[in-house]
């Protein structure tokens, strides 16, 4: 449909103002006063003088009000017409063209307005947009809004990346030259210089200012969610018929790739010794070095949550959240049913599981069953022992908080799931193993499982995961030792007269006369040997 108005060409020229006998009017400092000449000027006939402007008469508004909008600053009469058109196309479309919402009050508008986001998340999506977007695009109003200005932001992001990467840089030098001057401090005999002092001083004073700059990078993962965040607010902003298209669509950034988990292997480790490389954000210990954390951390105050989180995958704030009301000591099993989650100011609240597949029940093994009755014994006799130095020393010791959490801390507070990794970190790091995260003991769990035969369904149903497919992405290939048996396997399949004799070995694992089929057969399966459980942790 053709656009109802018109279009015409004027210009700003002026010349003075007149009075009724022909005089000029003058200003109070006694200069003339102008008028534009506007659509009057003699000289729009001349090329390029003046731009061109569009006038439309839209339908009225809902309230009767008049629709009259005009624009101009177009160079020709085509591109004036062809805003006219797609403005009166745009409104016949039912795009609300007389909106004037910026961005920042839409935005905050639509967050609010999210009764179905769980706080955690509701809190995450304000950040992203208070401190991503609406600094940068917030004075925008969303007619005004276009894929460009989104682009700006993540090239800005991408800047700021640099300069991290450089903190980041500084911050390390400024280690060593610390490091170095303490211990030229440290190692001169007594009376040490009194300049030795100054110069680790200084060295301190600088380590500081450098720690204080930002260097964690926003990358990829980073950049995808804030992307994901706006995308979900201008997806609405087009339903709700404020903008013509979602402009995230055309936004380019850069390709996140989920990592994958990588096992500790011997070669790995040996490595990591060396040069303290870790080889990827998401590492795995084997059976072998499970094992060897088990046996190690028995005396710790959450062996038990780990031995849970070892063996039944729960998450970290899964398991904080674990109350005993929801463990059937006749049945052996725990009902996953709600988490305890932090925000970035380390605040912690309860709420549902992650997902609704994640809201499940899991069978206890033997071993963890007989912890939990252990700990449950414990956790009675801390009470009682934390009542009574509440009674003698109430100035000291608050009162006992029936919190009905399974793994609280002695005053009967649950754990902070923060606290159960900065523990967890502390404890590896103090026994010398490859450093993984206490997420990582979910994929241990599920690597055990996989060494154990269970499948990857009854895998999926452990972990509580959404999807089949996430599960088998994750943990396909998770253990070499059954790539190497699928490989032998698939080889065992073709029947040969003799078989190949693979060549010796430089560290002689092979004999010259040492049976080929020995040889070609592979490491044997993973087998997961668990110890007898002691009759009770010892208590925190």
């Amino acid at each position: 449909m053709a656009f109802k108005g018109s279009i015409y060409r004027r210009c700003k020229c002026t010349e003075p103002k007149l009075d009724e006998s022909g005089q000029p009017l003058l200003t109070v400092a006694g200069k003339p006063k102008l008028r534009e000449l506007g659509a009057a000027c003699p000289d729009l006939d001349k090329r390029g003088h003046g731009s061109w402007y569009y006038y439309l008469n839209l339908p009225d508004g809902p309230r009767g009000e008049r629709r009259r909008p005009r624009k101009g600053g177009f160079l020709t009469k085509t591109d004036a017409e062809d805003a006219a058109q797609k403005l009166w196309d745009e409104a016949h479309a039912g795009i609300d063209i007389d909106s004037k919402e910026t961005v920042a009050d839409y935005l905050r508008r639509w967050i609010g307005n999210r009764a179905d986001l769980k706080d955690g998340t509701r809190e995450e999506y304000e950040d992203d947009l208070e401190n991503g977007f609406i600094p940068a695009l917030g004075h925008l109003t969303m007619r005004e809004l276009r894929t460009q200005h989104i682009q700006a932001v993540f090239k800005d992001i991408w800047a700021f990346n640099e300069v991290k990467k450089n903190n980041k840089i500084a911050a390390e030098q400024a280690k060593v030259v610390c490091r170095a001057a303490h211990q030229a401090w440290k190692n001169t005999p007594a009376p040490r210089p009194p300049h030795l002092r100054h110069e680790w001083n200084l060295a301190k004073a600088a380590l500081k200012e450098a720690l204080a700059k930002p260097r964690q990078n926003t990358g990829p993962g980073r950049q995808l969610k804030l992307l994901n965040t706006l995308s979900g607010a201008l997806k609405a902003a087009a339903k709700e018929k404020l903008i013509t298209e979602n402009w995230c669509d055309g936004v380019i950034i850069p390709k996140y790739e989920k990592p994958e988990p990588l096992v500790w292997t011997p070669e790995r480790i040996a490595r990591w010794r060396e040069t303290g490389q870790v080889p990827g954000p998401v590492m795995v210990w084997t059976p072998e070095t499970t094992g060897e954390f088990l046996d190690a951390s028995v005396d710790h105050p959450l062996y038990v949550a780990y031995h849970l989180m070892v063996f039944r995958a729960p998450r970290r704030g899964e398991a904080a959240g674990l109350p005993w009301t929801e463990i059937d000591m006749a049945q052996g099993t725990a009902n996953i049913s709600e988490t305890l989650v932090t925000n970035r100011k380390h605040h912690v609240r309860a709420e549902t599981t992650k997902s609704r597949a994640s809201k499940r029940t899991v069978t206890l093994d033997r071993a963890t069953f007989a912890l939990l009755s252990a700990l449950r014994d414990i956790q009675r006799e801390q009470k009682i022992t934390w009542q009574a130095k509440h009674r003698k020393d109430p100035d000291k010791y608050g009162p006992y908080v029936d919190s009905g959490y399974v793994f609280t801390m002695p005053d009967g507070r649950p754990w902070h799931p923060d606290s159960m990794s900065q523990a967890f970190t502390r404890l590896i790091k103090r026994l010398g193993l490859p450093p993984i995260r206490l997420h990582d003991l979910r994929h241990c769990a599920a690597s055990l499982s996989l060494a154990a035969g269970l499948s990857m369904k009854a895998i999926q149903a452990l972990l509580g995961h959404a999807s089949y497919s996430l599960t088998a992405d994750t943990y396909t290939s998770l253990m070499p030792q059954f790539a190497q048996a699928e490989a032998d396997a698939t080889a065992a399949m073709v029947p040969r007269r003799a078989a190949p004799v693979p060549p010796t070995d430089p560290d002689g694992s092979r004999q010259p006369d040492e049976p080929a089929s020995e040889v070609l057969a592979g490491p044997p399966q993973l087998s997961l040997v668990l110890q007898s459980t002691p009759e009770q942790p010892v208590a925190a």
